[in-house]
């Protein structure tokens, strides 16, 4: 079992930046893809960004990248996600997940075994 928790979210200004983390507890933390979704008011859970377990490989929605870095520590069981130039429109929970036994950072609500409750990002323009 894996639990996960996020933290750093909060209310900011557009153009800023901001890092959430999601500390991982429990087994075999190491072996786990771990994504990032979020969730708008009114809208689907949509994919963020996710990374392989050895951070071989990460994925980015399109719509996101170049402005979102997803990255992990294995040694502190803790996965980031930077967001630079933020935008009314990423004002959403933001829930971190895991998935394992995969080889490739997946995007897909099913490849996810594990999730947080999330975290509150809301940005003011």
């Amino acid at each position: 079992q894996v639990q996960l928790v996020e933290s750093g979210g909060g209310l900011v200004q557009a153009g800023t930046s901001l890092r959430l983390s999601c500390a991982a507890s429990g087994r075999s933390f190491n072996g786990y893809a771990m994504g990032w979704f979020r969730q708008a008011p009114g809208k689907e859970r949509e994919f963020v960004a996710s990374i392989t377990w050895n951070s071989n490989s990460a994925r980015y929605a399109n719509s996101l990248k170049g402005r979102f870095t997803i990255s992990r520590d294995n040694a502190k069981n803790t996965v980031y996600l930077q967001m630079n130039s933020l935008k009314p429109e990423d004002t959403a929970v933001y829930a971190c997940a895991a998935g394992g036994g995969l080889n490739y950072p997946p995007a897909g609500l099913s490849e996810y075994e594990y999730w947080g409750q999330g975290t509150q990002v809301t940005v003011s323009s």
